[in-house]
């Protein structure tokens, strides 16, 4: 199951961004989904760069978690969950 989160139609309401994010973030854990992908769009870079500081200061509370920047892609990133280390010590 691959969750998608499309942020043109928000992309200059930052409190909304927040929202949406947390929102597809907390149903990822919950569904325990292994990928989801959001798409900034490629523009200025500056929606991105929030993102990826919105997903840096998530990855303290998801350690199953990579974050991937695709090169051949670069108006999407990808957050990637291993729900079978979560458990593991």
């Amino acid at each position: 199951m691959k969750l998608t989160l499309d942020l043109h139609d928000i992309y200059n309401r930052g409190t909304e961004i927040e929202k949406a994010l947390q929102n597809i973030f907390d149903e990822a854990i919950a569904k325990k989904a292994p990928l989801i992908e959001i798409i900034p769009g490629k523009g200025s870079g500056q929606l991105k760069k929030h993102v990826l500081r919105f997903l840096e200061a998530k990855r303290g509370s998801a350690k199953n978690m990579r974050i991937e920047k695709p090169s051949k892609n670069f108006g999407t990133i990808k957050v990637h969950f291993n729900w079978h280390e979560a458990g593991r010590r």
